[in-house]
């Protein structure tokens, strides 16, 4: 599966001023990991350079405009939108880059502008092509690249995308039942620190108590595991994982082992140290007491650790 990208931010220059917009995170680090699939409306009906073009809110109707010639573009760019859209399989991207604040691209706060003389302009606007992705795939990992400079929403995406790229891998591979209480199994912890509501109609999905086919569990669980994985991690939900983690072998340790675990993870609840610190030291007696169930657990290591974001204070709210 391939990351879709906005184009510019892989370096093509498809600006409408003739230049780009190069992302060193995506080229440098996503690159590492995925193929890029580039997108760019704009360049597919205009030239490069071009005006520049703007959303207008005209009666309470969002138009698309040339800044200089005032020309009406919004039916060319919404119909070329929904044609690449149609062209992207369920299963080909496993999530998305957008560049912000672009009229066909943003994810949010696209500036939106006034017909009228000396109105402000509002920045509550969303890009066309962004717009059509998300409804199409409302569930596919999407975010602009200026929001992954901040640590929580970027470990949340990568969390997503990794996720989201591992049930389709493991939808195509035509699992057995026994397969999917395997995964299902793996992504506990991480489906918990997302979410217990979601956790526990998963849980349901698996026991199949309606004894529904095969087909229709896993088309049912696929649509609840992307939904999971949508929703943002939060400290307490990762607090009380790290707390069910550390209740398999705290039988089996010293008072002053359990002090300094309950110490660390305590910690970690209060800001004082990343969350590596806590799975470092978790992680020393998973591998000590030989618990497998635990060894195979995605929320442990639910990315590349080379991304390091785990180190990071600011990545958990």
């Amino acid at each position: 599966m391939k990351l879709g990208v906005s184009s510019c931010l892989l370096g093509t220059m498809c600006r409408y001023d003739g230049g780009h917009s190069k992302d060193r995170f995506v080229l440098n680090e996503l690159g590492k990991y995925f193929d890029f699939e580039s997108f760019c409306p704009e360049k597919l009906v205009f030239p490069t350079p071009r005006e520049a073009i703007r959303q207008v809110k005209i009666n309470d109707e969002i138009f698309i405009k040339t800044t200089n010639s005032n020309q009406d573009v919004t039916i060319l760019l919404s119909e070329i939108s929904k044609l690449l859209v149609s062209k992207i399989d369920e299963n080909s991207l496993c999530g998305f880059v957008f560049k912000s604040k672009s009229p066909t691209c943003g994810m949010q706060r696209v500036k939106i502008y006034s017909d009228k003389k000396n109105a402000q302009s509002e920045n509550t606007g969303m890009g066309v092509f962004a717009n059509e992705l998300k409804k199409r795939f409302p569930y596919l990992p999407m975010e602009e690249e200026g929001r992954l400079t901040d640590p929580w929403l970027r470990e949340n995406f990568l969390m997503q995308v990794f996720a989201y790229k591992a049930i389709f891998e493991f939808l195509n591979a035509k699992p057995t039942y026994n397969d999917l209480i395997e995964f299902h199994t793996s992504y506990k912890y991480l489906i918990y620190s997302k979410s217990h509501h979601f956790y526990k109609k998963l849980g349901n999905v698996v026991a199949n108590h309606d004894n529904k086919t095969f087909f229709a569990v896993l088309e049912e669980y696929k649509k609840i595991f992307m939904e999971a994985i949508s929703q943002k991690g939060t400290i307490k939900n990762t607090y009380n994982v790290l707390l069910h983690i550390y209740g398999y072998f705290k039988k089996v340790i010293s008072k002053d082992e359990k002090d300094e675990i309950l110490a660390t993870i305590e910690e970690f609840k209060k800001g004082i140290i990343p969350l590596i610190a806590a799975i470092k030291i978790i992680k020393i007696y998973i591998k000590k007491f030989n618990i497998e169930y635990l060894q195979t657990q995605v929320f442990l290591t639910p990315y590349p650790k080379e991304f390091a974001l785990r180190s990071k204070i600011e990545a958990f709210k």
